[in-house]
C-alpha cells in the first residue's frame, strides 16, 4: 500500500509543479509537460511491478505510436482558441478530435499487425 501511495503522490507531485511552473513560463511549463517524465516513471513502475523487460518494450513501442495522434490536441487547441472559441468547448472540441484520431490509429496499426 505504501508502495502505491508513493506512486500516485509523486505522479500528482509533478502535474503539480508543471502546472505552477507554467503560470509564469509557459516555454519552461511546455519543456517540463513534453518531457516524457510520466512515460519514464511508468516504465521504471512496469518493470518494478513485472520485472520485464518485454512489457517495457511493449509499453514504449505503444507510446511511440500513440503519441502521434496527441499531437492533434495540441495543433487543434491553440487554433480554436485564437479563433475565439471559449476554452472549455475549445477543449473538448479538442479532445474528441484527438480520441477519434485515436481510435483511427490503432485501427490503422493492427492493421498493418504493429498491435493485435
Amino acid at each position: 500500500m505504501l508502495y502505491y501511495a508513493l506512486k500516485v503522490t509523486l505522479s500528482a507531485i509533478l502535474i503539480v509543479v508543471i502546472s505552477e511552473v507554467s503560470k509564469r513560463y509557459s516555454l519552461s511549463g511546455g519543456i517540463l509537460a513534453s518531457l516524457p517524465i510520466i512515460s519514464l516513471l511508468s516504465m521504471i513502475w512496469l518493470y518494478i511491478d513485472t520485472g520485464s523487460v518485454e512489457k517495457v518494450s511493449k509499453l514504449c513501442t505503444s507510446i511511440f505510436w500513440m503519441v502521434l495522434p496527441s499531437l492533434s490536441l495540441f495543433l487543434l487547441l491553440p487554433l480554436l482558441l485564437k479563433s475565439k472559441v471559449a476554452f472549455y468547448p475549445a477543449l473538448i472540441l479538442a479532445s474528441l478530435l484527438m480520441a477519434f484520431i485515436y481510435v483511427i490509429m490503432v485501427l490503422i496499426l493492427k492493421k498493418l499487425g504493429i498491435f493485435v
